[in-house]
């Protein structure tokens, strides 16, 4: 028998596990399901290496359907297991799945730290911009007026732009993509292959409670007009014919959409997207009529995990090997007969 016999070659049937897909028909969730397990397989994944952590919440039934480890743990908290699994074995992949409730209301706080330490996960949070799982209530990223059970006469909430949440706690990588769009196996890819916390929000339709909310951005015949999907280096085009593009307003210093041919404006004058520009990507996170795809935002630093695993190698340096034993004996003890 060779000592080194050849990596197992996974596909997307390895990922997928033997439980019922319990999600309502039409629902966002099985495209992004669809998707994961998918690319998984062509980034080199395994499924023992993998753990998929997720909240409370319709997207939080993920790990059942994946054949990896999983965790389906308690309102808002996937962060905190996450990083926790993370510093305890960092050799495992692991991916987090929130909901623009679980994420960004209950688990606001827990979000927020996982990204400003940059530990090194992938964060996938599915926006409906409504609460699925408890019947159709307004969520933080719910447009001002929406009527809901819970905002009859509608919402007068601002809504959260999650994006714009992302680079606002000091996310390293985000990114934005929809459910049933073909680039979103490129975006999962960019965010497994960033070193620290990759945010990556998915817009996703709600079939019962929240149906065609983002059907401007998906339809096939509108949708070219409003998405404008990123390309680091690229100029900042969209529409039909790629006729429509974004201009530094000199005045306010804003971003302007603009068409090409009209009132003197050439493909000279579009912005090229620089991943690397936090500015232009918080600009980016909330257009006017438009939506920006891929990645937003992207640029190493440190990441929390390696810091952890360095700053534990120094201590034992420092101090020599700890001893639990010694620990909680030392100073003042007695014994109790």
């Amino acid at each position: 028998m060779s000592p080194n016999p050849p990596k197992k070659e996974y596909d997307r049937k390895d990922f997928a596990s033997d439980q019922e897909v319990r999600w309502c028909p039409g629902c966002g969730d099985y495209a992004i399901l669809a998707a994961v397990q998918r690319t998984l397989p062509s980034l080199g994944c395994s499924p023992e290496n993998t753990v998929f952590i997720s909240g409370i919440g319709c997207s939080s039934r993920f790990p059942y359907y994946m054949n990896t480890y999983g965790f389906h743990t308690i309102h808002g908290r996937a962060p905190a297991i996450a990083s926790g699994l993370k510093l305890a074995n960092p050799n495992l992949d692991v991916w987090v799945i929130t909901g623009d409730g679980d994420g960004l209301s209950i688990g606001g706080n827990h979000l927020l730290h996982v990204l400003r330490r940059n530990v090194d996960l992938q964060i996938m949070l599915f926006n409906n911009q409504i609460y699925g799982l408890t019947k159709g209530q307004y969520s933080p990223t719910s447009q001002v007026g929406k009527v809901t059970p819970s905002s009859p006469l509608g919402s007068i909430d601002q809504p959260v732009v999650p994006a714009r949440f992302a680079l606002g706690a000091g996310a390293t990588f985000v990114a934005r993509a929809y459910d049933t769009s073909k680039k979103l196996p490129e975006g999962l890819t960019a965010a497994k292959q960033h070193k620290g916390a990759s945010f990556i929000e998915i817009l996703q339709n709600c079939p019962v409670f929240n149906d065609g909310v983002f059907e401007m951005i998906t339809d096939r015949k509108t949708g070219p007009a409003h998405q404008l999907w990123l390309e680091h280096g690229k100029p900042m085009r969209f529409g039909a014919n790629g006729e429509k593009g974004l201009r530094v307003n000199p005045q306010s210093l804003g971003l302007d959409v603009v068409t090409i041919g009209e009132d003197g404006v050439t493909e000279d004058d579009i912005i090229v997207h620089d991943e690397t520009n936090a500015s232009l990507a918080w600009m980016l996170t909330d257009l006017p009529g438009i939506v920006a795809l891929g990645v937003l935002y992207r640029h190493p630093g440190p990441v929390y995990n390696e810091a952890v695993v360095a700053q534990r190698k120094m201590a034992e340096e420092r101090f020599g090997a700890p001893d639990l034993h010694a620990l909680l004996r030392q100073g003042h003890t007695w014994t109790v007969s």
